[in-house]
């Protein structure tokens, strides 16, 4: 007979622990870690390879997220992933909430980087690259438990906030264009229940197609010289809408203004969060003086459609 290395009590306390959580994985991912976590119990006298028998568990339920309102705009944030890394190696990436082993003892050097779906797709996932990481150094990783950790993040005080337009001031910074027939205006009245609402957050920025106004181009006031040569730069948009609308950058190059669409945002009818990378689309036009962003859509079959924006900003970080 062996000698198990840890109670068949606690490897079930793992499991329920682990059903208990609230996942939004895919269902092949729980499939995935649901046979490991029963591997486990049904191999107690197998190793883990080198000579630690046992693991330690880490439990991420979330991210907390701050920002100083008033220079970089609100804290609302789509953080979906930890990427975790022990010692400066990626030991892998969870979506959120997440449980999961780790063949580590002792004080190690823990590293979590928050995580985001690149344009808003879900098999593209990357960290974001203006989250600052939550490193602790000394983490003590005690084997047969489960340590809560609660990581926190904020943007890199290097990061440029080209534009920020959060629809709190009397003007607006988005305007229409010529192949507009409607405006954007700012949700009516104050706290109205179709806006963003928080602690900066009275109103929210609303555009309506109808059978009288089918077509909206919106795009920013001002132009934008942004950076190139593989700095990062993204579009931070909350929204909420009937239909999808497209999101794009005009490229002022030689007098000419080149449309340059970069993806679809889908409907939705509560409010979402998108990360869109400009990056690779500002390198390409390396003739083009400055960029404005704009947003597009129109109506066909529908009777009305209604589109909520809020909390746009405009963001990239010089290379170093």
């Amino acid at each position: 007979m062996c000698n198990m290395p840890w109670h068949i009590a606690f490897k079930r306390s793992i499991v329920n622990e682990f059903l208990s959580m609230h996942f939004t994985l895919p269902v092949w991912s729980k499939f995935f870690l649901l046979a490991a976590f029963f591997g486990l119990l049904g191999a107690s006298c197998n190793k883990f390879e080198g000579d630690q028998e046992v693991p330690s568990y880490l439990r991420i339920d979330t991210v907390l997220f701050r920002s100083d309102y008033y220079t970089e705009g609100s804290n609302t944030h789509s953080i979906t992933d930890a990427w975790v890394y022990v010692n400066d190696q990626l030991l892998g990436v969870y979506e959120l909430p997440a449980l999961f082993p780790v063949l580590q003892r002792d004080k190690q050097k823990l590293e979590i980087r928050p995580g985001i779906k690149l344009n808003g797709i879900s098999s593209t996932r990357v960290p974001y690259p203006f989250y600052v990481p939550y490193i602790l150094n000394d983490f003590n990783f005690v084997e047969d438990s489960i340590r809560l950790v609660k990581p926190s993040s904020k943007y890199y005080s290097t990061s440029v906030f080209a534009w920020i337009e959060d629809f709190e001031n009397a003007s607006l910074s988005i305007v229409s264009t010529s192949h507009s027939d409607t405006n954007m205006f700012k949700t009516e009245p104050r706290n109205s229940p179709e806006a963003m609402i928080n602690e900066f957050s009275e109103y929210s920025g609303k555009i309506t197609l109808d059978q009288t106004h089918k077509n909206f181009e919106l795009a920013s006031f001002n132009a934008f010289v942004l950076p190139r040569n593989g700095a990062p730069v993204f579009l931070e948009l909350d929204y909420k809408c009937d239909i999808p609308f497209m999101v794009g950058m005009f490229a002022s190059e030689g007098g000419s203004v080149i449309s340059v669409p970069l993806i679809f945002v889908n409907a939705s009818e509560n409010w979402n969060k998108v990360y869109i990378n400009l990056g690779p689309n500002v390198t390409e036009h390396t003739q083009a003086s400055n960029f404005k962003i704009f947003f597009q859509s129109s109506i066909d079959t529908e009777e009305s459609a209604n589109f909520f924006f809020d909390n746009i900003k405009l963001i990239y970080r010089p290379n170093q």
